[in-house]
């Protein structure tokens, strides 16, 4: 019976035993008569080992080159004592190899794949980022942001909260980014939208009795370029009925502590509880609303989370001349009085918290608007018309005329959590296939053209550009 595959780092406990490992070739060393082969897969490295002796064996090791998949099959043997390599997981023993399987051939890497990669070109290592996931530090950062992402749900789930996914093609609402359109090829003229995040589902659940509602979701909203943003990215939603502010602030701190003291034990958190302050005192101290309270900015492993609280409701568009909300219009005011709210704008307060950890915003939330009245005029004091209200919320405020409880969440920005966590210098760090910082995809060249047949089955015509002069 032919063995069984196992992975690199289960070789440690298979001395005396015949494996069979593949992966591919991180380093080829030849020595002569012996010739050393370190094979790397997911679960790390081990040195294979085969000499002039082994016959067809060394002839095939003598063909193989960096990077090439190979299968080998061997006997786990344990290194002599002064050869032992104690930074290596496997570095106790090696495999002394029977025989190669070459199951497919490499040409020469546009860079190497065995450093941190930081001295490669960014633009670089986005084009070929298939090849530079192969590097070892970008595959702990994936299995830790797998395991972090693990630990999320099961702590949620204990606590009674329900995961649900919500539609990635919904209707176009203005949220304060622009939204990625996407045309019907069955209803001409009309539009389907990618959801800047879940906002509005998340809280028909709450209509709909889904009490504790939780999604590691994507979100995607069409902004202007910018270094660290990207135009989809993940977020740990949370949303949950009869509940407070401090419910929610309690909630989020205490998942995060627990995360940081079971994955980061070297890390430290400045103060628990995360101190508070209102934006009033962030904005009089700091200059900003995220604002990075450590007390030694050279520490990576200080961590210094905050909320901020109090938030206006409202802020002044200038250009538009009009009141727009300064998070989004569901947010729930501290005043009850729709008189007192529309009268005196300026001075109203939100129900509203952003954490930020180093002067990174990394969540926010609200209380939210749950009675109809209340919502409706909020979106007209804004400058909606009341045909537009009913074109764009109608769904929502006739749902919450059906008997709406009192609810409110959060939402927490899992790329920038994990690469301030990771101590990597952008959120590019910890996404798989990130795009470049004015979103482009180098890999797949995207955006890119799509055929005259493809815009005509979707009723669109192109506009053409004008031609610089």
């Amino acid at each position: 019976m032919e063995s069984k595959r196992i992975f690199t780092a289960q070789t440690p406990s298979k001395i005396g035993e015949h494996v069979k490992v593949a992966g591919w070739v991180h380093a080829r060393r030849d020595h002569g008569k012996v010739m050393f082969l370190d094979l790397r897969d997911w679960s790390g490295i081990v040195q294979t080992v085969v000499t002039s002796q082994a016959g067809l064996a060394y002839e095939q090791a003598q063909r193989v080159r960096a990077e090439w998949v190979v299968e080998i099959q061997g006997k786990v043997q344990e290194r002599p004592e002064k050869l032992k390599n104690t930074d290596l997981a496997t570095g106790a023993i090696e495999i002394a190899i029977e025989s190669i399987h070459v199951l497919s051939e490499a040409k020469t890497l546009p860079f190497r794949v065995d450093t941190d990669g930081y001295e490669i070109g960014e633009e670089h290592r986005l084009k070929y980022r298939y090849l530079d996931l192969r590097r070892d530090r970008l595959r702990r950062n994936l299995a830790m942001r797998a395991k972090l992402n693990q630990f999320i749900r099961n702590d949620l789930v204990s606590q009674g909260f329900v995961e649900v996914e919500t539609p990635i093609i919904t209707k176009s609402t203005p949220e304060g980014a622009r939204d990625y359109l996407v045309p019907s090829r069955l209803y001409a003229g009309k539009f389907y939208a990618l959801p800047q995040s879940p906002q509005q589902y998340k809280q028909l659940l709450q209509v709909g009795g889904i009490e504790r509602y939780f999604q590691i979701v994507r979100c995607f909203r069409d902004e202007d370029t910018r270094a660290d943003r990207q135009p989809e990215f993940t977020q740990l939603d949370i949303e949950t009925s009869f509940t407070t502010q401090e419910d929610i602030l309690n909630l989020i701190e205490d998942l995060y502590t627990r995360l940081v003291k079971q994955f980061f034990p070297e890390k430290h958190i400045l103060k628990t509880p995360f101190p508070r302050m209102t934006h009033k005192e962030a904005m009089e101290k700091y200059g900003n609303d995220k604002p990075d309270i450590r007390e030694h900015k050279d520490d990576p492993n200080e961590l210094a989370f905050v909320f901020v609280l109090d938030f206006p409701l409202f802020e002044w568009k200038e250009q538009e001349k009009r009141w727009d909300a300064t998070h989004h219009p569901f947010t729930r005011p501290q005043s009850d009085s729709i008189e007192e709210i529309t009268s005196k704008p300026a001075e109203q307060l939100a129900y509203q918290y952003d954490l930020a950890l180093n002067g990174y915003e990394i969540a926010g939330g609200s209380l939210r608007i749950y009675k109809p009245e209340m919502l409706a005029a909020i979106f007209e004091f804004m400058g909606n018309t009341k045909e537009e209200i009913h074109n764009k919320f109608g769904h929502i405020l006739e749902a919450f005329e059906y008997g709406a409880p009192p609810h409110g969440g959060i939402a927490s920005g899992l790329d920038r959590l994990y690469s301030i966590l990771f101590g990597e210098p952008n959120i590019r760090e910890v996404i798989a296939f990130p795009k470049t910082g004015d979103s482009r995809d180098l890999m797949m060249d995207t955006p890119s053209a799509v055929s005259a047949d493809q815009l005509k089955e979707l009723h669109l015509s192109l506009i053409p550009q004008e031609k610089e002069k």
